[in-house]
């Protein structure tokens, strides 16, 4: 049962999202049995070019956790660890699906702890069912016209679909 201290802490859940899946969605579920209040923070990539805008992005998170009085949805264009401190937040979520995303996290778990030494990263393993579930993947499906409704919410379907979908 988690402690009573732990439903005041804010967790930041930092993501390109772009698209959001159902992956997720499950980490955040599963945080929310957690921690109290998680802000979602749709991050600026300078290595990517989105499929969607950071506003798209929000929109499209927004409609989705709109009802939800413990989450928060936005866009940041700082270091994530920065944004942590800037927010409150005591702890960073990142989902790890291989051993290859523990590997990548971790080196940047730890020159966050260094850079801000109060906070936390805490690894949320993916879900079996999500192991394979990439944005890359489902954005290649999704240019091939195949279906993608199981790995993604439907308002995210729809509109990869418009977007990269065959004419």
């Amino acid at each position: 049962m988690p402690s009573k201290q732990s439903h005041q802490t804010v967790a930041v859940f930092p993501a390109s999202f772009d698209p959001l899946t159902n992956g997720h969605l499950d980490v955040v579920e599963r945080a929310l049995s957690i921690f109290g209040h998680i802000v979602i923070a749709v991050a600026y990539n300078v290595a990517k070019e989105g499929t969607f805008t950071r506003d798209e992005r929000v929109e499209m998170l927004e409609e989705i956790f709109g009802n939800e009085p413990r989450i928060e949805v936005t866009a940041f264009n700082t270091l994530t660890v920065d944004f942590a401190r800037e927010i409150g937040a005591q702890v960073i979520i990142r989902g790890v699906r291989a051993m290859s995303d523990f590997e990548y996290e971790f080196e940047m778990a730890l020159m966050n702890k260094h850079l801000y030494p109060d906070i936390e990263t805490v690894f949320l393993m993916s879900s079996q069912k999500y192991l394979y579930v990439s944005s890359s993947r489902l954005k290649e499906l999704a240019r091939f016209g195949r279906s993608i409704d199981e790995f993604v919410p439907p308002v995210v379907a729809k509109r990869l679909a418009e977007r990269l979908g065959r004419s």
